[in-house]
């Protein structure tokens, strides 16, 4: 099967000329060919379901035929089959186009009811370089992605450089990528926003014409084979955070740099999977930390802790803001006092999540994402004899042996032995999550939602915690009965929260084994 890999690096449209001016692009024609290309699905959206494109491309008077399957993407990296052909006169016949049966028979079956479903029409400026021993298809697209007609026609710019491989390793597309986003002074403080972006034209191009806004990404199922070495289960785990970061990171960087009060905010289910994202690298970082460099674990554990923190900030805000709050003092309270606190802690929110923005449009984390992934597919083997499976079960039984001594004293821990015993829960879970094809799958399902119960109530009593903590940052000027009310409320919810501390500790202590 033909395979395409690619990174793609989406451009903010200010710093267009200061990429155009870079060495490397100057290879690239004065002068672009203008591609129309025409997306076709079934009216229910079949290759969407099954995770294919088909595409026609026009350049002149030449029509090309394209065949797309999903494969993986990582730092801006992605890797997926790919067949194209001149279009054919009269319907095309897949099983010619495509050497793989059962895409071929699928699309087949579809052929009767495809019809186009969106657009992007753009010009590329494209030539061949030779880099770190690669022989790279540089191409530089400015264009739209169009989905409707008339008056329902919906757009998006479309301002991109893709780097194809045709030849040579696939670190020297890494090395371009990092190249190419230096600037062209090859410096780090003039570096461009010029972000890896784990989206392709046809999943924009299908966000567009569904109307609907995007939605959150949850991570994606981890399937590690018994037969892996460590390196290779780290690989798979850490990459899977990041592609999962990277899926959530769009909407809320598109916001970086617009006027603070006209900015219009995420939905905080993009913030909260962003911390997800990091909570499961930050756990696959320590537990494969056995097996990988010290330095490069202390590092990357450093970065993404720094980041982590950004998005904590964020996320205390937005569930302060758009939960806990809201029912406690609705809409429809229309005191001074009331406005008053709402608009003071809108403000906080609203100043956490420009925060995230910025931190995510900073060309610095764009060098850390292709730095975080070159360096994760170059990790030198280690663990050669270790068997998995068993590595695996001794792991989680030493996490549960310790999990369950830190419960017995979940009472009198305090919210802060609480929120630790809350985040060991976390990571366990979620090292439950990475290990789950190697145990037993209803035994592993037992226990995990076990883990997840008794996360769920240490999270709801972290909140109001959370929440006591941000009421004592409102200045005294600001609804200050109203804010003692408040307090006082959230002071006997606690003690009444506690009281489910000794089921869930017994929970723990008969939760069934996951191997």
């Amino acid at each position: 099967m033909p395979q395409e890999t690619e990174i793609k690096l989406a451009l903010h449209p200010a710093d267009a000329g200061r990429l155009l001016a870079h060495p490397l692009l100057q290879a690239l024609p004065r002068v672009g060919q203008r591609l129309h290309n025409t997306y076709f699905d079934t009216p229910e959206l079949a290759l969407r379901e099954a995770r294919m494109a088909l595409r026609e491309r026009r350049v002149g008077e030449r029509h090309w035929l394209t065949v797309k399957t999903t494969g993986s993407t990582v730092g801006g990296l992605s890797q997926r089959g790919e067949w194209e052909v001149p279009k054919p006169r009269g319907k095309p016949d897949f099983a010619r186009i495509v050497d793989d049966p059962a895409v071929a028979e699928a699309l087949q079956a579809w052929a009767p009811r495809l019809r186009a479903v969106f657009r992007t029409d753009f010009v590329r400026r494209a030539a061949v370089v030779d880099h770190a021993g690669a022989r790279i298809e540089l191409a530089f697209d400015e264009g739209e992605i169009s989905a409707g007609s008339g008056r329902r026609a919906r757009r998006e710019r479309l301002l991109e450089v893709e780097l194809e491989l045709l030849d040579g390793p696939v670190d020297a597309l890494f090395d371009l990528a990092h190249t190419l986003v230096l600037g062209p002074e090859g410096q780090t403080a003039r570096a461009l926003r010029l972000h890896p972006e784990p989206r392709s034209k046809a999943e924009r191009g299908y966000t567009l014409f569904s109307g609907q806004a995007a939605q959150a990404r949850r991570a994606m199922p981890l399937a590690l084979s018994p037969d892996m070495d460590v390196r290779q289960a780290f690989q798979a785990a850490g990459l899977a955070c990041v592609a999962h970061l990277q899926a959530n990171e769009a909407e809320s960087r598109a916001i970086a740099g617009l006027p603070p009060a006209a900015a219009p905010l995420p939905d905080p289910e993009f913030v909260h999977q962003m911390r997800v994202a990091l909570r499961r690298l930050r756990t696959g970082l320590r537990l494969f930390r056995g097996y990988l460099p010290p330095r490069w674990v202390s590092h990357w554990s450093a970065h993404w802790n720094a980041l982590a923190d950004v998005l904590g900030t964020a996320r205390n805000w937005d569930v302060f803001a758009t939960e806990w709050l809201p029912e406690r003092l609705p809409e429809s309270d229309t005191r001074a006092e009331a406005k008053a606190l709402r608009a003071w802690v809108d403000a906080q929110r609203r100043a956490a999540n420009l925060a995230v923005a910025r931190a995510l449009a900073e060309p610095a984390h764009a060098l850390a994402l292709l730095a975080f992934t070159r360096s994760a597919f170059a990790l030198p083997v280690s663990g050669k004899g270790v068997k998995l499976p068993r590595w695996a079960v001794a792991t989680l039984r030493t996490g549960h042996r310790r999990l369950r001594e830190q419960a017995r004293d979940a009472r009198r821990l305090g919210p802060d032995g609480r929120h630790e015993l809350r985040l060991a829960l976390k990571k366990l879970r979620y090292t439950q999550e990475f290990l789950i094809g190697l145990l037993d799958p209803k035994r592993a399902a037992r226990s995990t939602a076990t883990l997840a119960d008794a996360q769920t109530l240490l999270g709801e009593l972290n909140d109001l915690a959370t929440a006591q903590a941000l009421l004592e940052q409102v200045p005294t000027a600001v609804a200050p009965a109203l804010v003692a009310t408040l307090q006082s409320g959230l002071h006997a919810q606690l003690e009444a929260g506690l009281l489910a501390l000794p089921t869930m500790e017994t929970a723990l202590e008969r939760a069934p084994l996951p191997w």
